[in-house]
């Protein structure tokens, strides 16, 4: 069995299809890549992928496999990762990651607590989704992040450091803009456009909400990105609950109103690797009481 093998099966049950996995992930024929899952599948002594209706799912085998398989590949990307930061050791890197658009308000914050080591060290920035940032800081990509709590990645850990209001989106000459704040139930009957389809976390807290509220709407639009939601309330008039870092990336098209009541919160947390043995890392979290101070009130 080669890593070929695991990466093969993974893409294809990511992407729920051969052909669509053999052409757009893994650039190869699909005749090809069938006969790799089937070297797999010999090689296991178990079917791992079953064809559906849609495309092929993992068998019952297949999805015990495939939580292993993930945790092979994340374990080879974090040990080549930690033979390039070892080759190069005139410098040390601390790689922080950020979900898109929190760093408007807390990466000034996270200089400001590092700012004794900022002569001695390279600080790298990224921006991404909250299941990205975990998957790179299982694969050794980055060494903290400030992101949602994911516990599909289970050997992270989380501290949180800020609990997120959700707010309303809407289009800057809605009627419901006239209202300072926004009854939940003003939601219902609206175009309601869902966050990134990789936001778990903020999918799973709306839903929470508008059950309690009572309010039986289904969103209307599923979205890869945060800028493509704020795009498609200006667009069909819609509206879309957020959490408040959103009123850093609004256009003069869409305004936000908090809403009324028991207002719903997500958490946002710093991750990192339990093994990650960066001195830096260790800094940096005996500095988070600091940094939560230093931080940009919503």
């Amino acid at each position: 069995m080669e890593l070929r093998h695991l990466r093969y099966f993974v893409a294809v049950v990511e992407a729920g299809s051969l052909t669509e996995a053999a052409e757009k992930k893994l650039h190869t024929s699909q005749p090809s890549l069938s006969r790799q899952i089937r070297d797999l599948e010999y090689q296991v002594g178990a079917e791992l992928l079953t064809r559906t209706a849609s495309g092929v799912a993992p068998t019952a085998a297949g999805r015990a496999f495939l939580d292993h398989a993930r945790l092979a590949l994340a374990q080879v990307d974090a040990a080549r990762e930690a033979a390039r930061r070892a080759a190069q050791p005139a410098k040390r890197v601390f790689a922080i990651g950020f979900q898109t658009g929190i760093e408007i308000d807390w990466l000034p914050a996270v200089t400001k607590v590092l700012r004794d080591d900022l002569r001695t060290i390279e600080l790298s920035v990224t921006s991404d989704y909250s299941p990205d940032l975990a998957d790179a800081l299982t694969r050794g990509r980055l060494d903290a992040a400030l992101l949602r709590i994911e516990p599909q990645f289970p050997n992270l850990n989380y501290t949180p450091i800020a609990q997120e209001p959700l707010v309303v989106l809407m289009p800057s000459d809605h009627y419901l803009t006239a209202y300072g704040e926004i009854d939940p139930k003003a939601i219902a009957g609206e175009i309601l456009i869902s966050g990134a389809r990789k936001a778990t976390a903020l999918r799973r807290v709306t839903e929470d909400f508008l059950k309690r509220a009572g309010v039986d709407i289904t969103p209307t639009h599923g979205v890869d990105n945060i800028a493509m939601a704020i795009s498609l309330v200006a667009s069909t008039r819609g509206l879309s609950l957020m959490p408040a870092y959103a009123k850093n990336l609004l256009p003069w098209s869409v305004v936000s109103r908090p809403l009324k009541g028991e207002v719903p919160t997500i958490d946002l947390a710093v991750g990192y690797r339990n093994n990650n043995p960066s001195a830096i890392l260790k800094v940096f979290l005996s500095r988070l009481g600091e940094l939560v101070s230093l931080a940009k009130p919503h």
